[in-house]
């Protein structure tokens, strides 16, 4: 439930997938964020081995006195979900039903999951990025301006897309590494991708981008971007040290989502690009 903000006062933050890493990692940084946050409400699945822990202490804290539930009653001014695909349809309609803005920052979600989010701003901000990273996102702006000036010179630019990712990652390519190449298609526009190249595949084509993910260690995200030439390249790497990163950049997310009207979201409104 919302409740009109109260001038010089904390942000109340609702904290969905609070037990899993990031949520956890996000209930951290917000301890000690530039922005001041009051944690309300930290959301898991019914039936989650976590539901009862106190969430401050869950996340390496002082206990918060906010136990992790599967439901949130408090008034509150923002929500952000670090959860799975698909528990995000509905924690984005009740989030709807309770007129709470929110951010989305999981990823590997499908056309089921985007539908729900387009339906659900036309009643609340939403938010949603493939990465939270603040230099991820810098990094695809690099990416289409370079995209942008190496196609208005005319010379060929072959584009690879590698990213790397810790063991547990289930999806493949990362959706941010599929972000980066939407972003090149848009500029330079190739019309097919190969993930991965084995055996005799023949002389590369002009109009590919190629995609290439590793799994390995605890990486928490590396990606670099490509753009060969002949005698000469290009490459745009990004790479997060830890998963702070990401919890930052959803703090940042959210709070400049309070106040914002009912509509759809980019980090690169967060960043004014």
């Amino acid at each position: 439930m919302t409740a009109s903000l109260r001038p010089g006062s904390p942000l109340r933050l609702v904290v969905h997938g609070a037990a899993g890493r990031m949520g956890q990692r996000v209930i951290a940084c917000a301890a000690s964020d530039t922005t001041p946050w009051q944690l309300v409400a930290a959301i898991e699945r019914s039936g989650h081995p976590r539901l009862g822990a106190d969430a401050g202490a869950l996340a390496g804290l002082a206990p918060a006195g906010v136990a992790v539930g599967d439901a949130w009653q408090c008034p509150a001014d923002v929500a952000i979900d670090f959860s799975l695909p698909e528990a995000v349809a509905g924690f984005a309609a009740a989030c709807a039903n309770s007129r709470l803005p929110l951010v989305v920052a999981t990823t590997g979600l499908g056309p089921r999951e985007i539908l729900a989010l387009e339906a659900a701003a036309k009643t609340i901000p939403v938010l949603q990025s493939p990465s939270m990273s603040l230099a991820v996102n810098v990094a695809m702006d690099l990416v289409a301006r370079a995209g942008t000036l190496l196609g208005r010179s005319g010379v060929r630019s072959d584009v690879e897309i590698v990213e790397c990712h810790h063991r547990h990652k289930e999806d493949s390519p990362s959706g941010t590494a599929l972000k980066f190449g939407s972003i090149v298609r848009e500029v330079l526009g190739q019309t097919r991708e190969v993930h991965g190249r084995e055996g005799r595949p023949g002389a590369r084509p002009a109009d590919e981008i190629g995609y290439h993910a590793l799994r390995a260690g605890d990486n928490p995200g590396e990606h670099t971007i490509l753009f060969g030439m002949d005698g000469e390249s290009l490459s745009i790497n990004v790479r997060a040290t830890n998963r702070d990163c990401y919890a930052r950049g959803a703090l940042a997310a959210a709070a400049f989502l309070v106040g914002q009207p009912a509509g759809l979201y980019s980090m690169r409104d967060v960043l004014g690009l």
